[in-house]
């Protein structure tokens, strides 16, 4: 190779490796550049918030005391006339014990379940943080997974919301780096165990032992202190007394983790898991029927507020389990939060109906004498009172009155039964109405080859719809249902949130109420009084507004109307309704200062009876039965349960209550 081209090539190498340098001086300057606006992009929307989180961290605990991790604010409940229901009150107050009282099992089996590194750490677990933000970033912002160190979940229980966003997370590890420059190690443990939630109320391990065993912490076994310790990681999952079971299990898990670790010796470990666990019942906090009820509403008014969507039908098995277990992740963390929130609570509860509705369950069973192990009555009854005007619960009663030691089962909304004919117009009778039928319309009450029979064995041939209705005619209901489908009588109780509807529902027994599960009075209650309303429904509470403790309105008073049946069908299921009371299976029971319409129902061999009946002002629904079904020889709609709603319903309509039911268009009925 000649000298010319040497120097050529050398001058070409030197040309790239300029080109490449420049190239590379460029890159970096970009990188650099992105850097600086990316940093400048971060400071100017993220930066700023950060720093007032810090700031805000900084402030919040630096502002607190030990008597921050004692106190707790009052939920107060009232009724519609703003008398005080009830108070309700956590007791971390009361029951607080100090870091060298606290048994060292319970330390140990806290650390080793909930943060291992917690002696460790100051306050974050980065690695588990950066696990939580990619999880943050993959499910778009709802936090999946925690962090969770027990300085955060002390922060989180102490001073922030329960809320799933990055924001509520971000504060939380703020305060919680704040939380370990105050206090030491020991201080943080004893904060944390007396703050944690061990359900029914029970705040700390101290009420929670008391609660639970009537024992001072101190005096409990090794078994019955990794007992405790298992609820709070999910206190609605491990309730001890809803599912004691699974607080058995979890108790076992953390045990053998104890003796796995070295805490515990092999023949603790045995001892304990073969310890049996015997609850005091009579300790556990109980309350009456208008407490039960108004803690579930106003928690799920709260749920509502926060976004959560209700629902009661389900893609498939998977999708059913996986709601249920957000439903009640959520429910239990509001159902928490009642007992330290500070909320005011104003409710649509009238005293005086509650007083009468009551009196009427108590005075129509009163023959039934019969308890069972726990002393509670075997033959029971509930009801609910809705005011049309408004769509509120007025009064609830859940069962019979008598005291008793345990957990108050309030039938009124969570006791699910076979509603036999009083469901008919709800599924039936209106639909049919809404496809061109009337009450005058000619139906043929005949038998039915595999079909029901009348109740009375009895078939009339031709007859108006109108009378079929008034009489209860089975086989009317079922052909008419038959000619609607399953799947279209169904679909009305889901708009009205009817929350037990099962696959097995969806067959022709349905027409006649035959269930898989049931519905609840509430259920039923709400249903008709879409028909008072013109078919119209609303969602059944007694929750008016709730207030934070500061008088800040986190509920509204607010009610959402949903159109179920058209205008007209409702009013015509309310006049031929009318007929049952004048003409009917419950001749002879109407008002005396007001129009009614209603229906009864009785389900098979005897085991159930209903009547739910409404005036243009209120709707009432009443269920009468065993709590164990079995065959009552004189039970059936028109018996206990009329006698009820009749008792009720009459006292509390009063003369000069002169509305009247709304007659339907007849021109707007096509002809036959």
């Amino acid at each position: 190779m000649n000298k010319r081209k040497k120097a050529e090539i050398n001058r070409l190498v030197k040309k790239i490796g300029q080109s490449i340098k420049l190239v590379f001086k460029l890159t970096v300057f970009l990188v650099l550049l992105a850097a600086i606006v990316g940093i400048f992009y971060f400071y100017n929307t993220y930066g700023k918030i950060i720093m007032k989180y810090q700031q805000e961290a900084r402030s919040i605990v630096r502002s607190s005391s030990e008597d921050t991790f004692r106190s707790s604010q009052t939920s107060l409940v009232y009724y519609s006339d703003g008398e005080l229901i009830t108070a309700l009150k956590g007791v971390k107050d009361v029951y607080y014990i100090e870091y060298q009282d606290i048994p060292p099992a319970v330390i140990n089996a806290i650390i080793l379940t909930e943060d291992k590194k917690f002696f460790d750490h100051q306050g974050i677990d980065y690695l588990a943080n950066i696990r939580a933000a990619i999880a943050l970033i993959k499910n778009k912002g709802e936090i999946t997974q925690g962090a969770s160190t027990i300085t955060q979940q002390l922060a989180r229980n102490v001073f922030l919301s329960h809320e799933t966003t990055y924001e509520r997370k971000l504060r939380e590890i703020f305060i919680a780096q704040e939380l370990e420059k105050v206090y030491s190690k020991d201080k943080i443990i004893e904060f944390y165990i007396n703050n944690i939630y061990f359900s029914n109320g029970y705040y700390g391990i101290l009420a929670a032992a008391n609660g639970y065993f009537g024992k001072g912490v101190n005096q409990l076994s090794l078994s019955e202190l990794i007992f405790l310790c298992a609820i709070p990681n999910n206190p609605s999952k491990y309730d001890p007394v809803e599912n004691k079971q699974n607080t058995i299990e979890r108790r076992n898990r953390i045990l053998k983790q104890m003796y796995e670790n070295g805490i515990i010796n092999y023949t603790e470990y045995e001892n304990a898991i073969n310890e049996p666990i015997k609850l005091v019942k009579q300790e556990f906090d109980k309350k009456n029927y208008i407490e039960t009820f108004a803690y579930h509403c106003a928690i799920r008014a709260l749920m509502k507020e926060e976004g959560f969507e209700f629902r009661n039908s389900f893609e498939n098995e998977e999708d059913r389990k996986e709601y249920e277990e957000a439903y009640k992740d959520m429910y239990y963390r509001y159902q928490k939060k009642l007992y330290t929130g500070g909320y005011r609570i104003y409710t649509s509860i009238d005293q005086k109906k509650q007083e009468l509705l009551q009196r009427a369950v108590d005075e129509a069973l009163e023959k039934f004498q019969e308890k069972n192990e726990e002393g509670i009555y075997k033959m029971q009854g509930a009801a609910v009172c809705i005011d049309n005007d408004t769509g509120r619960v007025v009064a609830i009663v859940g069962g019979r009155t008598q005291e008793y030691a345990g957990y108050t089962f309030n039938r009124g909304y969570q006791a699910f039964r076979q509603p036999g004919s009083a469901i008919k117009p709800l599924i039936v009778y209106a639909p049919s109405f809404e496809r061109g039928y009337t009450p005058d319309s000619i139906v043929v009450d005949g038998p039915i080859e595999g079909g029901p029979k009348n109740s009375d064995g009895y078939y009339a041939g031709e007859m108006k719809l109108q009378r079929a209705i008034e009489v209860s005619k089975n086989t009317v209901a079922w052909k008419l249902y038959e000619e609607l489908t399953p799947k279209v009588g169904i679909s009305y109780l889901l708009k009205m949130n009817f929350s037990r509807i099962e696959d097995n529902d969806y067959y022709m027994a349905a027409a006649l109420g035959g269930f898989t599960v049931g519905v609840s009075p509430l259920e039923m209650a709400a249903g008709y009084a879409a028909l008072a309303n013109d078919g119209y429904y609303r969602e059944p509470t007694c929750i008016v507004s709730i207030t934070d403790a500061q008088g800040n309105e986190l509920v509204k008073d607010e009610t959402e109307s949903i159109r179920i049946y058209d205008e007209n069908a409702a009013r015509m299921t309310t006049e031929a309704l009318t007929g049952v009371l004048k003409n009917g299976t419950a001749k002879g029971y109407g008002l005396k200062n007001t129009v009614s319409a209603g229906k009864t129902g009785t389900t098979d061999e005897k085991k159930d009876g209903w009547f739910v009946g409404y005036t243009p002002y209120y709707t009432t629904s009443v269920w009468v039965g065993y709590d164990m079904p079995k065959p009552v020889s004189d039970l059936k709609g028109s018996s206990y349960p009329l006698y009820i709603w009749h008792s009720f319903m009459d006292r509390i309509h009063e003369p000069g209550m002169s509305r009247t039911f709304k007659t339907y268009d007849r021109n707007a009925v096509p002809e036959e």
